[in-house]
Parts: C-alpha cells; structure tokens; sequence
C-alpha cells in the first residue's frame, strides 16, 4: 500500500480486538488491529499505565518470532505498530525483519535472525507545532482519524531498495505537506514564477532532510500541472550523495548527470539514444543548472511548469546564479531545505544582488523543526559544553 493510490477515502477500515492465533509456536492474543480492505495493516500493542513502554514493544517483538508468520501469514502484512502505556504512545514501522523467500511454505522453515530494529527508532506524533501527543486518547483522535492515518499509510512510508520499511516521522510529515499546498495554492492563484509560489523548511542537520525533500519531490512529480522537479545541490560531491540517498528510497527515481550536456538532454526528455523519455526528477549542482542557462538563451523548458529544490539553502544559491534561474524560469514553485537559515541579524549582502536573508530568496518559512526540538525529542544527541577559562584573572578580581 505505499505506492502513489488514488480515492483513498473509499476505503473501509475495520477494528478488531483480542484475536486470537493458535497456529504459531504459542497461542497468543493481540490486543487491536486495524484492517484496511481486509487485511491488517496497522497493530496496536497496549499495556496498563505504570508499566514500562517497552514492554509492549517487547511484546511484539515476540510476536514477530512466534505468531505473525502462523496461519496464512497475513499479520506480516503490518505496516505500522503502535505501542501505548497509556500515557505514552509510540508508533514505528514493521521493517521486514527476516531475509524472505518466495514461497511461503520455505518462509516458515527458514526463520533468519531479525535485523537491527531497535526501540530508539520508535516516535512520537506530534502536531505541526512540534509539540507531541503521548497520550493514548489524544493520539488517537489526530492519528488515528481515517485521512490521517490512510496518508500515513499510502503516501509516507516508504519501502527502501534495500527491502526496509520506513515511516516517516511527523516533521517530515508536515513539511512534505506544507510544500504540497504551497504548490497547490499558488498554482490556483496564477503565483507561479514568484517568491509567493514556495518558502522554505528549517530542519536541523541529522534531522532527515534528504527524506524528506526525496518524498516532497515524488509527491509533487504526481500532481498534474506539474512538468518536472528540480533538486538542485551546490556541491558535486552532494550531487553523487543525493542520487544514492534517492536510490535507496526508490530505485531509479531520480536522475543524476555528470555534464552540462546530460541535463539538458535530461531536461528536454531524452535518453542517450535521442529517443523520448520522461526524466520527472532531476537532482543537479547549481553550478551545471547556470551553465545550461547561459547556454540556453531561449529554452521551452523555461516556461514549462517546475517544482525547483534547492538542499542545504547556503550563500551560494543567494548571488549571481539564483538570479539567473530565477529570471529564466517562468513558471516555478522554489523551495529550501535548510538547517541553518540566514535571518537579517546574521547576513550579509552576497553579490550585486541584494539577497541577504533565507526569507528574501526563497519565501516564506513553511515548517521549522530545530535543533532544540530534536534534543527533546531524542532524534540527536544532545550538546555537552564545558566552559574553559583561558584568560588569566588578577587576583581578587570579581565578576
């Protein structure tokens, strides 16, 4: 069900609890899950408040070893787990834990040892303000209201080239969101080519950018005014980093280009043969992208209806070249990914072209999760700071 679905709000969604399976290694009863057109796609592993959240995530991960796989199967189906003390609620997702084979029965017979899942991958939901929801009534009204958690389930997660299953958590969320009505808005109100056609996300550095333009990017490839999606990097060491990231999202899903030749080739829709092909994501350095615009005076590809990324927004998008792609495209949404914006009190002019502030070349700020935010919820590692005095003091001196 991760895959691009249309008509989402005509699916059924069922409730089941205390099922109880016999066929396993031990007869066990699961506590909740949720069906989505008949097959269970969403458990919810419960345990009373006062008792440590990990048992429930203990619990299932017993399940994975005596039960899931019993029966005809179907409960490896699962996409999400949710686990709840009441007080706290976590939610993850059921990466494939075994190495599979095709036929059922050989699956059985030969259980391999489970992968590195591990309780610190578990998240917390939380609203667009970055403030969580642990509480098992309150998550269940946002979470599990049925758009939500058919969105969750059809648009963000993600099934990797390396067969693991991937939610994405609610920051990421958002801002793939607040990009999408970006784009939708400003394409309604005839604001494409402007600043007011994007804006930009602040997600601290470790924080998943690249995940979360990768799926920004694929959703907006499915909307249809839109022509193509531009990721745009400013290193090429960043370009090989970004086609590998996107590569173990999606095989093939985005297209790298070593030369200034291949993107426009890229750009105009044809393979090394001349022969049509629809390029829909093309990630290039700024530096090939200005080079295709000074060569290209006059292009159809300035006025076809783009989506352009820029990752880690630095200095080096805010001069002569920003200007360029600006002035050129017609019709563009833009958008930044930053961990660290420019704001009026620590920027400087950068070039002849009076860009000092994140805000001024891309927009809007849409979505910010930062560093703070990250440390509270345990995403990064927390700062350790010693204070070293280097200067040497006369005596008696007081502060």
């Amino acid at each position: 069900t991760c895959g691009k679905k249309k008509n989402t709000h005509n699916t059924r969604l069922q409730v089941i609890n205390q099922y109880v399976e016999t066929q396993g290694n031990h007869d066990t009863r699961y506590d909740v899950t949720i069906l989505v057109n008949g097959l269970p796609l969403v458990h919810i592993e419960l345990k009373r408040r006062g008792v440590p959240l990990k048992e429930a995530f203990n619990q299932i991960d017993r399940y994975q070893r005596d039960s899931f796989w019993a029966g005809c199967g179907l409960f490896e189906y699962i996409q999400i787990f949710v686990i709840s003390n009441g007080t706290n609620t976590k939610y993850y997702s059921n990466s494939p834990r075994f190495n599979r084979v095709k036929e059922v029965s050989d699956a059985r017979k030969n259980r391999k040892k489970k992968t590195s899942d591990s309780f610190e991958f578990t998240s917390f939901w939380a609203d667009a303000n970055n403030r969580i929801i642990p509480d098992l009534v309150d998550f269940t009204k946002t979470f599990f209201a049925k758009h939500t958690l058919l969105n969750i389930l059809t648009r963000y997660c993600i099934f990797t080239s390396e067969q693991l299953l991937l939610v994405m958590r609610p920051y990421q969320i958002v801002a793939a969101e607040r990009i999408l009505n970006k784009i939708r808005i400003s394409s309604h109100y005839k604001k494409e080519g402007s600043i007011d056609a994007g804006g930009y996300i602040w997600h601290t550095t470790g924080s998943g950018k690249t995940l979360t333009s990768f799926k920004a990017a694929q959703l907006a490839t499915a909307l249809p005014e839109i022509d193509k999606v531009l990721f745009i990097v400013d290193r090429k060491d960043l370009d090989y980093q970004t086609i590998r990231e996107y590569d173990r999202f999606e095989k093939g899903a985005a297209n790298g280009n070593k030369s200034t030749n291949v993107l426009t080739r890229q750009l105009e829709d044809k393979d090394e043969k001349g022969k049509p092909k629809n390029y829909k994501i093309i990630v290039s350095t700024i530096q090939k992208l200005d080079s295709f615009i000074c060569k290209n005076k006059e292009h159809p590809i300035y006025n076809k209806h783009l989506v352009i990324i820029f990752d880690e927004c630095h200095r080096s998008q805010f001069g002569d070249m920003h200007q360029r792609i600006v002035k050129k495209f017609k019709r563009y949404h833009i958008f930044g990914f930053t961990g660290t914006p420019l704001f009026a009190e620590n920027a400087s002019n950068c070039g002849k072209f009076d860009l000092r502030t994140t805000a001024q070349a891309f927009g809007d700020k849409l979505h910010s999760y930062t560093i703070v935010d990250a440390i509270n919820d345990g995403n990064v590692l927390p700062f350790r700071i010693d204070y070293i005095n280097t200067v040497k003091e006369k005596d008696g001196t007081k502060d």
